[in-house]
């Protein structure tokens, strides 16, 4: 298999996706989830034959129907090649397991998704995916994005894109309306969690560049890092982030993960391993039976194990896929405490693979289980403390969450 790419995404749909649930509507990036990683586990293509037990003649017959009956009958009608046929007939078959991660990307579509992981393009800077009910919603706006500076919220809910109805849409398809030429601008009709009516948002395509990290002491010695994706280098600027921390002198941290919607899976696993022992485990790829579960341990860095620390991690919905790796494993080894809202619940694992002539299939292959055994995809991780905010309070430089975080690290 020329390609064999592992998803912790997060969104991933395309980053556009990247990372990991999700898709960025512009973000450059060279990320997954989504959060990319490479696996040890692979794709067995040798044996693929045409199954004995399934009678194909009905798509056969469909398409020479077709072919040798079909009239236009509309202006924009066309007649697609042979080829255009072919990779309809793969989109329909990965349609038909519902499942809005596994994906068929035909030649042209691939290259944009490639683009997207490795490149920089136009877009307003938002993560999307599409909730269990299908409905399209933000995971999270990116820091300083023109999304975030026009008003879009984690949870809230695209009705339409210029106009265009989102119902029963794709995060991808959503994500190629969203895109375009800098400079240019796109409306959304958008359904805020709080309210009952939407908004039509418009807002100027940018180049969007996905910020990393951002660190300070506050006035009351408790030091804060924000982290805003799992980036190919976010693993050596979180080192640098903790040792200014250790250096500070203070023992007290917020780790903000509000709005991470992932990265690579070997980021995730690096910053935990600062925190815990070797051996621990940090996530475990979970295949169902279809082959053993491949755990991902902590490689033991451990640099706080006799520094009496006193740890908040501030999440909400936007926290995903990477984001709720890193948090669920210090939560459950009792290395911190979680702080905000429910995160997003981006747990499964995809894998990209080369099916020849430039068309690639991104398919689900596993679940990604925290360490005490519960799936991140069920419900996401809950928090130890509950802290809510809105748009409100963060237009008046108000932030609950923060505070009860503050409140809990000087209490202890």
């Amino acid at each position: 298999m020329s390609k064999n790419k592992l998803w912790a995404l997060g969104a991933v749909v395309a980053l556009l996706v990247a990372f990991g649930a999700g898709l960025y509507t512009g973000v450059a990036q060279n990320l997954s989830h989504t959060v990319f990683a490479q696996t040890t586990s692979t794709i067995d293509l040798s044996g693929n034959q045409p199954p004995s037990d399934v009678d194909i003649s009905a798509l056969w017959k469909a398409w020479n129907i077709l072919k040798e009956n079909y009239v236009p009958t509309h202006a924009s009608s066309t007649i697609p090649t042979d080829q255009q046929q072919l990779y309809g007939a793969i989109a329909g078959l990965t349609a038909s397991y519902g499942d809005p991660y596994t994906v068929f990307f035909p030649p042209a579509d691939a290259a944009v998704f490639n683009e997207d992981v490795n490149g920089s393009f136009g877009g307003v800077g938002m993560q999307l995916d599409n909730d269990a009910n299908g409905n399209l919603v933000v995971v999270a706006p990116l820091k300083d994005s023109p999304a975030q500076k026009a008003g879009i919220l984690s949870g809230d809910f695209i009705l339409a894109v210029d106009g265009t109805s989102t119902v029963g849409m794709v995060a991808d398809d959503a994500v190629k309306l969203i895109r375009g030429p800098v400079g240019t601008s796109v409306k959304l009709s958008v359904l805020h969690a709080s309210t009952t009516k939407p908004v039509d948002i418009s807002i100027v395509r940018d180049t969007i560049n996905i910020p990393i990290i951002n660190n300070y002491e506050r006035s009351d010695g408790i030091y804060v890092i924000e982290l805003y994706s799992f980036s190919a280098n976010s693993a050596d600027l979180f080192r640098t982030a903790l040792r200014d921390f250790m250096n500070s002198g203070s023992t007290r941290l917020i780790l903000d993960l509000r709005g991470n919607p992932g990265g690579y899976l070997d980021a995730a696993v690096d910053m935990a391993s600062y925190f815990l022992p070797v051996g621990d485990t940090v996530v475990t790829e979970d295949f169902r039976g279809k082959q053993d579960p491949i755990v991902h341990r902590s490689v033991g860095y451990n640099v706080f194990a006799d520094k009496n620390l006193k740890m908040a991690i501030l999440v909400d919905q936007g926290s995903a896929s990477a984001s709720e790796i890193l948090s669920g494993a210090l939560q459950q080894h009792n290395v911190a405490k979680l702080v905000g809202t429910r995160t997003f619940g981006k747990g499964s694992v995809q894998q990209l693979v080369d099916l020849g002539g430039g068309a690639e299939l991104k398919v689900t292959i596993a679940r990604w289980l925290t360490p005490n055994g519960s799936s991140i995809s069920d419900g996401g991780l809950q928090p130890d403390i509950q802290a809510t905010t809105t748009a409100e309070l963060q237009a008046q430089g108000q932030d609950p969450q923060t505070d009860a975080a503050v409140k809990y690290l000087l209490s202890q």
